[in-house]
């Protein structure tokens, strides 16, 4: 079997091993194939892994646009900063979006995916750490960002998002959003990634975004 199967095995044994039922039920884990080539990634798709993390929208379509039409159970996910911009492009190669940040891209987003026929799944990207440097939705602004995007948008709102301050605090963020999502009506979390998708789990995390733990280093 494949080194790269081998490590996505790993990871779910060890998911297996703090909850089988969730791990069975209601967790994803997307292999974050940025940067890395289709035949690094073939191994994946040909053991029936299905969801699958890029970052740029034109990387996306030049890998994939043939491979979903060969395998079509495969989902991608945009876990990037989305350009407006790239908006019209991305509703045509993505089923995911983990990473609406603003009213801007939310209006671009409701905008092109009634010119396209397309509704992707969206996840509001959650700046839980309050980070100047950092792209997201203020905690307390949640609940008004929510309601505009499906009542006014009428936007696909799956869950929340996050990137965590770099400061080995990871437990705690993870725990706030776990409480944050109680207080609008969405049950996913986008959260964890190669060095902490152990504590989202525990955390609640229904969408967790490893990498480097499945395709190794990248060059």
């Amino acid at each position: 079997m494949h080194q790269i199967v081998n490590n996505l095995i790993k990871i779910q044994n060890q998911l297996k091993d703090l909850n089988e039922k969730r791990l069975k039920d209601n967790t994803k884990i997307i292999a974050v194939s940025k940067t890395f080539p289709i035949d690094k990634i073939l191994p994946l798709i040909e053991h029936g892994h299905t969801d699958f993390g890029e970052n740029k929208v034109q990387e996306a379509i030049e890998k994939w646009t043939d491979i979903k039409k060969k395998y079509h159970s495969i989902k991608l996910h945009m876990i990037g900063k989305l350009q407006t911009n790239k908006v019209k492009f991305a509703i045509n190669i993505f089923d995911y979006i983990h990473s609406l940040d603003n009213f801007k891209l939310a209006k671009k987003i409701s905008d092109e995916q009634k010119k396209n026929n397309k509704k992707p799944k969206i996840f509001i990207q959650i700046n839980i750490g309050n980070e100047s440097q950092k792209s997201g939705i203020n905690s307390n602004e949640l609940n008004e960002f929510y309601n505009n995007c499906i009542n006014d948008l009428n936007l696909d709102i799956l869950g929340i998002m996050c990137l965590p301050p770099n400061d080995n605090k990871g437990e705690y963020y993870f725990k706030k959003m776990s409480e944050l999502i109680q207080s609008i009506s969405v049950n996913e979390l986008s959260m964890g990634m190669s060095n902490d998708y152990l504590e989202a789990f525990k955390s609640g995390a229904t969408f967790l975004r490893i990498g480097s733990n499945i395709f190794g280093n990248r060059n």
